[in-house]
């Protein structure tokens, strides 16, 4: 019995006759396959929630999830600007709430134009430029404890600092206050430390780091043997007692500078062939751009406690301009900006995983030959205002601003907590001797009032200095007193010297002066 019953249910899906009838059974089974798993109670109970808690999540973070970018009107545009042509990846243009300094094109040399902020509008071609360097400028970096203070490397192999009038450049300037020479290959990149005053670091394609005192132009730190090849970039954490550097040779390191030690280093943190960029955030960790194997383009986190694998890989584009990063310490939002690229892209970095969250991407029309980012203390607090870039085209320079969109007129403390401030932690001398400061901060509550900045001073020690130096740093405790009256002899015989210079000169301006009597004498009785 059972089994008829089995052979009359089979056969009523095949016996059909019609073809209206097969079709609207396919159709059935079709519906009855589909419907079936979001019919199923127990799947629809599990993912409910987890949309909920991936929402929750989302608004959580949504502090910067609103940022938008705004281009401003042309008249606010710097035009007619020559940007350089160098293939080289850096920024280009550096910026503080007083200046914005642009990369151009020069003829017999390289040279940087220096604006003030407020100089927008057509800039004209005789406008006076900073030229100093016998090759082309590659990089530039304004000092952050003086806004008049810019430091440039070039490809003649030298570091020139140079001290910019208060409103400006009025003739052209070939005369920096001092030139730093140890590199013999061509200086790719600048950058002042944080939070001591006078310190700058330079590296070179000689793949050599040097630290300098630029109060006295000595080289104090000489990285030599730990880069084989180009290096890309170098970044200081917070409080300046590590660097981060990206090198040719695809390795990724932390180094104590003064101990002249690699405290942390990771072997291809990322595969692709083409440059990277490292650079340290304010908990310590390092954040990193590059490329895949496959020329895909990645951002990735590293702890340096452990760098053998990392927190977090995002893989974006196959876009083949360099990423370059900046990054807010207040805020922990990156912006990624590729060179050729249109667009910035900008995300949030938290301590929860996946640790590095996507907000947003500003696009434009033109692509970016490089660009220059605002410190935070030069930012409009009263519109809302988290970040400002400078944006280079081939002929202008195009600033774009990002904002928090905010209903209330009233200081938003979230969005501008104390920033880094423009007085130095230390003296050179002091964190070369192993001190280490932590910035220091200032509120933007009533906005930031420049202060008046002080005269760069170099006094440039020679070589009796530097030998009485070392006879100091090699003798006793007991004999240290008086090494340290010798080394003030130098200084007392440069003054005798002076001063004997001085009655030379008035010397000589007598005898000129005699001697033309005499002339005049001697004319007089030959006629």
């Amino acid at each position: 019995m059972h089994e008829k019953l089995q052979q009359q249910d089979r056969p009523k899906p095949v016996e059909v006759k019609s073809d209206e009838q097969g079709q609207s059974v396919k159709v059935a089974q079709m519906k009855a396959a589909f419907d079936s798993p979001q019919k199923t109670p127990d799947k629809a109970v599990e993912r409910k929630p987890s949309m909920r808690k991936d929402m929750k999540r989302v608004v959580r973070q949504s502090k910067f999830r609103h940022v938008f970018g705004q281009v401003v009107k042309n008249d606010q545009c710097y035009d007619d600007i020559r940007v350089s042509r160098v293939t080289w990846d850096s920024a280009f243009c550096a910026v503080n709430p007083k200046f914005v300094a642009i990369i151009i094109e020069a003829s017999g040399g390289g040279a940087f134009l220096v604006l003030p902020l407020h100089k927008t509008g057509r800039i004209d071609k005789s406008y006076p430029t900073v030229c100093g360097h016998t090759g082309p400028v590659l990089d530039i970096d304004w000092c952050p404890h003086n806004d008049q203070v810019i430091a440039s490397g070039s490809e003649d192999c030298t570091v020139m600092v140079w001290q910019i009038p208060e409103n400006g450049l009025i003739t052209s300037m070939s005369e920096p206050v001092v030139v730093l020479e140890g590199h013999s290959k061509r200086v790719g990149i600048i950058t002042w430390h944080p939070t001591a005053r006078n310190v700058l670091l330079s590296a070179g394609c000689d793949n050599q780091i040097i630290i300098w005192n630029v109060g006295t132009g000595e080289a104090m730190i000489s990285l030599e043997d730990m880069h084989p090849d180009v290096i890309y970039n170098v970044s200081w954490n917070r409080n300046g007692s590590l660097i981060c550097t990206s090198c040719k040779d695809k390795a990724v390191r932390v180094i104590d500078p003064r101990k002249e030690t690699i405290v942390a280093e990771k072997e291809k943190a990322h595969e692709g062939a083409r440059p990277m960029r490292a650079i340290f955030l304010a908990d310590g960790n390092v954040l990193t751009t590059g490329f895949s194997r496959m020329s895909e383009r990645q951002l990735a986190l590293w702890n340096v406690q452990n760098m053998e694998e990392p927190m977090t890989v995002n893989e974006m584009d196959t876009s083949n301009g360099v990423l370059l990063p900046f990054y807010d310490p207040d805020t922990n939002v990156v912006y990624l900006c590729g060179k050729g690229d249109s667009s910035i892209r900008y995300f949030e970095i938290t301590d929860e995983a996946p640790y590095v969250h996507f907000l947003n991407t500003f696009s434009s029309k033109e692509p970016q030959r490089g660009m220059g980012y605002m410190p935070k203390r030069g930012l409009d607090v009263n519109k809302c205002e988290i970040a400002r870039f400078y944006k280079l085209h081939e002929r202008k320079c195009e600033p774009i601003v990002m904002t928090v969109p905010r209903k209330s007129d009233l200081f938003q403390e979230d969005l501008y907590p104390n920033t880094a401030g423009p007085d130095p932690a230390l003296e050179a001398e002091e964190w070369f001797e192993g001190k280490n400061g932590d910035p220091i901060l200032i509120s933007l509550k009533d906005g930031y009032v420049p202060v008046k900045n002080r005269e760069l001073k170099v006094c440039k020690r020679n070589l009796w200095d530097q030998k009485v130096a070392k006879n100091t740093e090699n003798s006793s405790p007991a004999n240290k007193p008086a090494c340290e009256a010798q080394s003030t002899k130098p200084e007392i015989d440069m003054q005798a010297v002076l001063k004997e210079v001085e009655s030379l000169k008035d010397l000589v301006s007598s005898q000129e002066k005699r001697i033309l009597k005499l002339e005049e004498q001697i004319s007089k009785i030959a006629i």
